[in-house]
């Protein structure tokens, strides 16, 4: 399928933001970022291969031979005021790091990306401290830009429709043998026809007992008539994620399993409402919670009730009991609550949602209460 023409990812700005907070929070006059998303986030770039030194006056990548002229082009292309160094080793590209940073007094590095044997080794080739920082670049990437939203509903549209695709092989697990790989493998090959450039991470499917593991790798296991069966879904588009989650209940089920989808659907949509700027994450996961707990599967939530979505599959800001720092507008995030009951089954929905002054917008559009009784009267 064509893609629609994406407005341009335009990076302008962004390392001068660095620089400044950098400056401000930390005094530091230069700081080396070694996350390929934040290169990519600040410079266009998205090889495999490279380090980026943000300093007031100027911005390095310093990366290797096999992506020079990517590099060149991607930075031109996004718009980023930045040179680029090449460095074919690894002991060459600490080389240039070090020159780069030799005359600049305090210096931070990102703690979360860094490995504490790279860290020792640009520490050893400075002979000065290179000061660990978190959540710098994270914070500038939490609201998203236009051109952003529009990959981001792009790859959650690409899900969805290759989940309606995937419908009729549910329907026929009741009269075939289909297995949890066999609709992980249908999924994947239809989000790529749909326009992705395949799966935003690895897709879930869980069936049966299965279904009561969160994060389930799929098997073997047949879907079966009277189990739930978890798809949890998202596609990837120039490097940003969408994610989405769908319980279906395959014919008669344990009217304990009925009631666990009830109960988790009324937790959903109650938690979606109460999306919007300025609200506590903390709330939102509060709500989610309190109506599963009150339901009498509190023990059974096992997890955080969303987390944002972006350049990564879970980034800032997280939708759990200790976030206490208000939902951004253009933020995009997940609500996504479960019960998940060993030896019986479970079941999460998932939406995602863009973060609005007055409420959301939601990306995900794969029918959720409906469809699943569409599905048992089907079968």
């Amino acid at each position: 399928m064509p893609r629609p023409i994406f407005l341009p990812l335009r990076v302008e700005g962004r390392l001068n933001a660095i620089a400044q907070i950098i400056g401000d929070m930390h005094s530091a006059s230069a700081m080396v970022v070694s996350s390929s998303e934040n290169i990519r986030y600040l410079s266009g770039f998205t090889g495999s291969a490279g380090v980026l030194i943000c300093r007031k006056d100027d911005s390095v990548l310093v990366t290797d031979g096999r992506y020079t002229e990517q590099a060149t082009a991607q930075v031109r292309d996004s718009g980023a005021d930045v040179r680029i160094v090449e460095a074919r080793t690894a002991s060459a590209t600490l080389e240039a790091v070090s020159e780069l940073l030799i005359d600049n007094s305090l210096c931070v590095c990102e703690a979360s990306d860094l490995s504490v044997d790279a860290h020792a080794r640009y520490v050893a080739a400075l002979g000065k401290a290179l000061l660990p920082v978190t959540g710098v670049v994270e914070e500038l990437r939490r609201s998203k830009s236009e051109a952003e939203v529009e990959r981001i509903a792009f790859a959650a549209e690409a899900a969805d429709k290759a989940l309606a695709d995937v419908r009729d092989v549910l329907v026929r697990s009741m009269s075939e043998p289909i297995t949890e790989r066999d609709v992980r493998d249908e999924l994947e090959y239809r989000m790529r026809r749909h326009g992705a450039d395949g799966p935003s991470y690895e897709t879930i499917v869980a069936t049966g007992h299965n279904a009561a593991k969160p994060h389930h790798r799929p098997t073997d296991q047949l879907l079966r008539e009277g189990d739930s069966v978890v798809i949890d879904v998202g596609g990837l588009v120039d490097g940003y994620h969408s994610d989405m989650t769908r319980t279906y209940l395959l014919g008669s089920v344990d009217p304990v399993l009925q009631t666990m989808f009830d109960v988790v659907s009324e937790s959903q949509s109650r938690g979606v409402a109460a999306v919007r700027a300025g609200v506590l994450p903390s709330e939102i996961d509060r709500i989610c919670r309190e109506w599963i707990t009150e339901a009498g599967f509190g023990p059974e939530f096992v997890h955080g009730t969303g987390h944002g979505v972006g350049l990564q599959i879970h980034e800032s800001p997280w939708l759990r009991a200790q976030s206490i720092e208000p939902l951004r507008e253009g933020e995009v995030v997940t609500v996504e609550p479960g019960v998940y009951r060993v030896g019986l089954g479970g079941v999460r929905i998932e939406d995602l949602l863009l973060v609005r002054a007055a409420g959301s917008t939601t990306l995900t559009h794969t029918p959720k209460d409906s469809l699943c009784l569409q599905s048992r009267q089907t079968i």
